[in-house]
C-alpha cells in the first residue's frame, strides 16, 4: 500500500506541476503566456525534481511505466509488483490533470483553439508521421532510460540533491529531442491526462486524438525495453 500511494501521489505531483507549466506557458490570459519551450522544458525538469525526491524513499520514485518495466525487465524490479505501479502512475496521472484543469478552467474555456486545450494535457506530433513519431518516442525513451540506468546514487547523499540528475536528464531530453513530439517518454504522463481531457467538461474542446494517443504509450515501452536490451548486452 505504501508503494501504491508514493507513485500515485508522486505522479500526481509530477503531472501538476509538469502539465501546469505548459498550461501557464500556452493559455491565453495567464501570468506566463508566451513563455516558450525553455520554460516548459525547465518547469518539467523541476517538477521530475520534486516529485522523484518526495517518493524515491518509499517506492523507488518510478513514476513512469516505461521505467518500471524497463527495471524489471533487467531483474532490478519484482514482475508480481509492475500491475500495481502501472495502476498508481495512471490513476496519479489522472489526478494530477484534474488539479490542473481546476486551477485553470477558466483560462481553458478562454482558449480559441482545441489543439491548444489539448496540449494542456497531453502530447502531440509537430510533423504528423505514425512511423517518425513512434521511432521518435522510442529514441527519446531509449537515450532517457540508459540515462538513468548510468545514474548511481552517490556514496555521501547529497540530501534533496540526489534527485538532481534525473530531473538535468529530463530537461536535456526535452530541450535536445522534444521538438517532433514534444518527449512523452512516459505512458502514465501522456495517457492519463488524455483520458481527462475526454471527460472533463472543458468548453469547445474538441477530440482528444486517439488516434495518436498509442505511439506515446507504445513508444516509451519499447524505448524502456530496448534500453534495457541494451544495457544487458554491454554490462
Amino acid at each position: 500500500m505504501t508503494n501504491f500511494l508514493s507513485e500515485f501521489l508522486g505522479t500526481a505531483l509530477l503531472i501538476v506541476l509538469g502539465d501546469g507549466v505548459v498550461a501557464n506557458v500556452i493559455l491565453p490570459k495567464t501570468k506566463g503566456n508566451g513563455g516558450g519551450l525553455i520554460s516548459i522544458c525547465f518547469g518539467w525538469g523541476l517538477a521530475v525534481f520534486v516529485a522523484v525526491y518526495a517518493t524515491a524513499p518509499y517506492s523507488g520514485g518510478h513514476l513512469n511505466p516505461a521505467v518500471t518495466i524497463a527495471l524489471a525487465w533487467l531483474g532490478n524490479f519484482p514482475w508480481q509488483d509492475v500491475p500495481v505501479y502501472l495502476l498508481a502512475q495512471l490513476s496519479g496521472a489522472m489526478t494530477g490533470a484534474l488539479l490542473v484543469w481546476l486551477i485553470y478552467r477558466q483560462h481553458l474555456d478562454e482558449a480559441d483553439d482545441a489543439a491548444t486545450k489539448l496540449a494542456v494535457f497531453s502530447t502531440g506530433p509537430s510533423i504528423r508521421s505514425p512511423f517518425q513519431n513512434l521511432l521518435t518516442e522510442t529514441l527519446a525513451t531509449l537515450v532517457f532510460m540508459i540515462g538513468i540506468l548510468f545514474i548511481v546514487k552517490p556514496a555521501h547523499s547529497m540530501g534533496a540533491l540526489d534527485a538532481l540528475p534525473v530531473a538535468l536528464l529530463v530537461l536535456c531530453v526535452g530541450l535536445g529531442l522534444g521538438g517532433p513530439t514534444g518527449w512523452a517518454i512516459n505512458p502514465a504522463r501522456d495517457l492519463g491526462p488524455r483520458i481527462m481531457h475526454a471527460i472533463l467538461p472543458i468548453k469547445n474542446k474538441g477530440g482528444s486524438d486517439w488516434s495518436y494517443s498509442w505511439i506515446p504509450v507504445a513508444g516509451p515501452i519499447i524505448g524502456g525495453i530496448l534500453a534495457a536490451v541494451v544495457w544487458e548486452a554491454i554490462f
